[in-house]
Formats: C-alpha cells, structure tokens, sequence
C-alpha cells in the first residue's frame, strides 16, 4: 500500500524485453534506499512493483502482460521521468489516501491550464471508471493523490499547487499525455458488495443502478 504522497522522480535507465514482457531499471534520483531491500514493493507512476535487483541509485523490475495492459508502461522509453513512493509503514504519516498500486486504467491529459499560481488539468477518463470518482474525492494520476475538483462527461478536473507540480512529474504533462489512473479503492469494493460479487474489477459492470439502489434499501 501507499499513500499518493511522491518522494522523488527518477528516470527509467534501462528497458529490456523479456519473454514477452519487460524489464525495467530505474534510477532512483534523491529517492532513500537504505532501508530497502530485494521483494520490497515501490511505486513507479503509481505502479507498485517488486524489486528483484539493486545498486546504489537504482532498483530493477519486471512488469508483467497484465500491467502494460492496463497502463502507460507499454509507451515507457529510456529516459522517462517517473514518479516513485516506497510502501508505507506503520509509522508512516498517511498524507494523501490509501493508495493500492494497482492501476485501473490509462487517462488522457486534455488541458493544461495556468490557474493563478497552480495548474489546472482535466483528464479525460474511459466511462466504465468514470462512475468510481465524486466531487472532492480523491484519485491516484501516475502515482500521485489528487482531489477532484469536478466531473464532466468523460473528463476530471483537478487543481496542482506549485509544489506538487515541482516535487512530481506533473511539471512534465502536457496536452496529449498520457497517464495512469488508479480509482479509490472503496469505490470499487463498495459495488462488489452492492452486487452481491457479480462483478470482479472496475470498469467490467454498470449494474449498479438507481432502481437497484432503491431496491437495496440505499435510499
């Protein structure tokens, strides 16, 4: 688990493909590795993934089929900037939200807007995941715990202050960028349980309806 809380960007420095998946090597920039060490999970652009090798400034991991399925770890070239977050802890201050690693889906940065001294950006989201956010809920955007600030169709609107867009990669987004998107995972327990577990991971069901509400006793 994490909390979307970024500790520092690193870049990818190697890409390898292996039996059909991929290898990754990360330099780990100012990211503390001292109490790390081989099995541990690390959040790449909100990816968590298993360390299997490591040096002084860098980790390596594999990222199997189903992750770059599911995100933008297909795209990844050398020389990418990615965002990292250790696991927490039990003595870790949980700032942001609880965060599983686990991404949903991949997002579309269609505007990039200066907002007084923050950002202002919409991400437009695939339908089937759009149904998991809320107003002032929160979300995980390649690693990092956001507030939404409102819903639009297909589209989520957020607002970056400077220091987040400075400590994260989001100084790096632009129109066309393409990011990983993990829902909060309450949401998507909340409809398993709903649906009496007729449906296994987000964005595969849209049963949940007002009248099956009604029908449960929700209001």
């Amino acid at each position: 688990m994490f909390t979307g809380i970024i500790e520092a960007i690193g870049k990818v420095s190697a890409k390898q493909v292996k039996g059909g998946d991929i290898r990754l090597q990360i330099a780990t920039g100012d990211l503390d590795l001292a109490d790390v060490k081989l099995g541990d999970s690390i959040a790449v652009n909100g990816i968590c993934l298993t360390v299997i090798s490591m040096q002084s400034k860098s980790f390596s991991a594999d990222v199997s089929l189903e992750t770059l399925s599911h995100s933008t770890f297909q795209q990844m070239a050398v020389g990418s900037f990615v965002n990292l977050e250790k696991a927490l802890t039990l003595s870790t201050r949980l700032g942001g939200h609880m965060v599983s690693g686990h991404v949903d889906g991949v997002g579309e940065v269609v505007e990039y807007l200066a907002d007084a001294r923050s950002v202002h950006v919409g991400v437009r989201l695939p339908q089937s995941l759009m149904k998991y956010l809320a107003e002032k809920g929160s979300v995980c955007v390649d690693g990092v715990s956001l507030t939404i600030n409102r819903l639009e169709k297909d589209i989520f609107h957020l607002n970056i202050v400077p220091h987040t867009a400075q400590e994260t990669i989001i100084d790096h987004w632009k129109i066309g960028t393409s990011v990983n998107v993990e829902v909060d995972v309450i949401a998507r327990y909340l409809e398993r349980l709903i649906l009496g577990g007729q449906t296994g991971s987000a964005g595969k069901s849209d049963s949940v309806t007002k009248e099956m509400l009604a029908k449960n006793g929700f209001f």
